[in-house]
């Protein structure tokens, strides 16, 4: 893929999550040597924040000339203070390619070699090992970023055919060049909010796989206790103006097609009776969790699409400080780098993730309940009731799972702390926001395996495979390779890690 400008998403997805190789366009390394030039050019005898400055508090004293590239490879080894667990593969790729973007805009004033280096570590797979816990998420991701420099200068490690080496033994081994810094190569790179804006990328990823498979799921609930299909129906959901609701009554209808289980109520229930029961055998309606899926699902997915067009905007934007624009002949002070567009988003993001584990966490209970359910037997046990157990031991799995995420879901994005002697005085914790969000994602793919497992068991129990819609089919086929019928009691842990596997693929 040739890169210029304007990233989508969907070209991410193509690079991080496919392998897809990347090339820079000429217009685009232009525009980088064309701010590189001016800033150099500029700079002579002018005050510069962060070229003959110091940083954040101690921007008041002033740099001499000789001593200004020390400075930068001063502020990214000082600040390479990360600690916790490394941040996935998949993560800090993306992280690596929205910050290669931005700096690409020639809004940073870097030499062509940060560009170029960014490029061959992504194009290679080489991974710099950048920590979960640092960042604050105000002057961007400057702890999380100062790991990544680190490595474009050649130090710290990476990560490299799954084995974590020295940066400096990988470059022998790949035949590349660290960079040798200029003017504000350290700044630049640190200050924004790419690590951030890389998790989120990956989550948002992964949360439509998760909206997908709930309404998969949430349909093939609705024809094991052969639900009537108005609550699904275009009409009903059309007389509620939210773009998320009517997109998933859609896909809910697109789904269960051709079902032979969906019931219409008017064949049923609005048939002439001479004599009215007084106590109908048949439930007239639903439970919430199997008849209100647009309007729990709805929101999610809005949720979800304005996330991904501030990623998206974020991405494509200059998020760094200062701001260098060879147009006006000027640079700009200011706080692009402030990271509050996401880490709200990834509140809302996990918020919405809570609620679609939820959901799934009571149909499950839906199922297993048979006084709720009155179909199935008690959690869906095919064996001997009282000597075999079926889905019960799963269960405390799926609740304390959910659990967790409804904890988790509190909001960073209003628990600023002041630091650096009070200069970041209002920061977004972007950063935190988003691997808290990621952590309720794998929560949520937790439960929405158990929930699966639950699924093909009572479709089982039923005798129900040639009933059900072709698409609740392709599913359940998929889940009986990974997992065979059961009626015996068996350790199940092996089966959930296989089909939480299945689902992110």
């Amino acid at each position: 893929m040739k890169i210029n400008n304007f990233l989508e998403l969907r070209d991410f997805q193509r690079i991080i999550i496919e392998n897809e190789s990347i090339e820079l366009d000429q217009s685009l390394l232009q525009r980088v040597n064309e701010s590189f030039s001016f800033l150099k050019e500029f700079s002579k005898n002018k005050v510069i924040y962060g070229v003959n400055t110091g940083f954040g508090p101690m921007a008041q004293f002033k740099i001499s000339d000789e001593d200004t590239h020390q400075l930068q490879y001063n502020l990214i080894r000082s600040h390479s203070s990360g600690i916790g667990n490394p941040l996935p593969a998949d993560e800090v790729k993306a992280c690596m390619l929205a910050r290669m973007n931005t700096l690409s805009r020639g809004n940073s004033g870097v030499h062509e070699s940060v560009v170029l280096l960014l490029k061959e570590l992504i194009n290679r797979n080489i991974t710099p090992l950048i920590f979960e816990h640092g960042g604050v998420g105000a002057s961007g991701d400057l702890v999380q970023l100062a790991h990544l420099a680190l490595v474009l200068i050649g130090e710290g490690e990476v990560f490299y055919k799954d084995e974590r080496k020295s940066t400096k033994e990988v470059f022998e081994i790949e035949g590349l060049e660290p960079i040798q810094v200029e003017i504000r190569e350290g700044l630049a790179l640190m200050n924004g909010t790419s690590v951030m804006t890389g998790i989120g990328i990956v989550n948002a990823y992964k949360a439509n796989q998760l909206t997908n498979i709930s309404i998969k799921l949430s349909c093939a609930i609705n024809e094991i206790v052969q639900a009537y299909d108005d609550h699904f129906s275009e009409v009903l959901n059309g007389t509620k103006l939210h773009a998320g609701q009517q997109k998933i009554a859609e896909k809910m209808r697109a789904h269960l097609a051709d079902s032979k289980l969906i019931r219409k109520r008017a064949d049923h229930l609005y048939t002439h009776f001479e004599e009215q029961e007084k106590v109908f055998k048949e439930k007239v309606q639903e439970y919430y969790s199997l008849r209100c899926i647009p309007q729990i699902l709805g929101p999610v997915l809005d949720t979800l699409e304005y996330t991904e067009k501030v990623l998206e905007n974020e991405i494509n934007s200059a998020n760094d400080n200062p701001i260098i624009n060879v147009e006006d002949q000027h640079v700009y002070h200011g706080g692009n780098f402030h990271g509050d567009y996401i880490s709200l988003e990834m509140d809302k993001l996990k918020i919405v993730v809570t609620k679609l584990t939820m959901l799934a966490e009571r149909q499950l209970n839906y199922l297993l309940n048979s006084k709720i359910n009155e179909i199935l037997p008690p959690f869906v046990n095919l064996g001997k009731l009282g000597f075999n157990f079926g889905m019960q031991g799963v269960q405390f799995t799926a609740t304390s799972t959910t659990a967790e995420s409804q904890m988790l879901s509190n909001p960073m994005y209003v628990h600023s702390i002041p630091n650096n002697n009070d200069n970041q005085d209002i920061v977004s914790m972007g950063t935190n926001a988003a691997v808290i969000c990621r952590k309720v994602i794998e929560n949520a793919f937790e439960v929405l395996s158990i929930e699966a497992i639950t699924i093909v068991q009572a479709i089982e129990y039923l005798g129900f495979q040639d009933k059900i819609s072709s698409k609740t089919k392709e599913l359940y086929d998929e889940i009986r390779k990974i997992i065979p019928a059961f009626s015996n009691d068996m350790v199940m842990y092996p089966y959930i890690q296989n089909v939480k596997d299945y689902l992110k693929k």
